[in-house]
């Protein structure tokens, strides 16, 4: 059976332990004016400044973790406000991000073509699909990209299973969901921070 297309960006599943994900995430800042659009399950990294960024395809550096929705005074209406997303170019002093940044944690994400077995435990980059995301659910519509499989370090995901999920389980077409845990972890043990 052909597997629904519909991306999601990655969505927490599980810790690596086989325990269950309770939300766990924490507070991080946005700068004022970030250009950026960040969508509920795109990659983000740090930024000198103390901030946060959206990964994008081909981006290179430590992944922080999966974005997971925000808080900001508007700057229009004065009123605190709470959103999946962050949709950019907002100037405001106090905008939060709430991020998803432990690094053992195991997400499903949607793959932009079949994903065969074989390929299991490679170093995959992301996709954008267009538009990068929902701007009415603000969920993100990253995707792994099949073709980027690779054994490099600094690739940012890399696949454990393919996804129970029997909508989305057929290795065999297109947007199979995949198993994955941030490969490039900032938090992991050893790895270089930023001066």
């Amino acid at each position: 059976m052909a597997n629904k297309d519909a991306s999601f960006g990655l969505r927490p599943a599980r810790l690596m332990n086989g325990s269950a994900f309770m939300n766990q995430q924490n507070k991080y800042r946005i700068a004022s004016g970030y250009s950026t659009a960040i969508f509920q399950g795109d990659i983000v990294a740090v930024v000198t400044g103390g901030g946060i960024e959206r990964i994008a395809a081909g981006g290179s550096g430590l992944v922080l973790g999966v974005f997971n929705g925000c808080r900001y005074t508007d700057p229009t209406t004065k009123k605190e406000t709470f959103s999946n997303s962050y949709p950019g170019s907002i100037a405001a002093s106090d905008i939060e991000a709430f991020v998803i940044d432990a690094p053992d944690v195991v997400y499903e994400i949607q793959a932009d073509a079949a994903f065969p077995v074989a390929d299991l435990f490679g170093n995959f980059d992301i996709v954008d699909q267009s538009p990068v995301g929902d701007t009415n659910s603000g969920v993100s519509r990253m995707e792994i990209d099949v073709t980027t499989g690779a054994t490099t370090a600094t690739l940012p995901l890399k696949a454990l299973d393919i996804s129970q999920d029997p909508e989305n389980s057929d290795v065999a077409s297109a947007n199979t969901n995949v198993m994955v845990v941030i490969n490039n972890h900032l938090l992991s043990a050893g790895t270089t921070g930023l001066a």
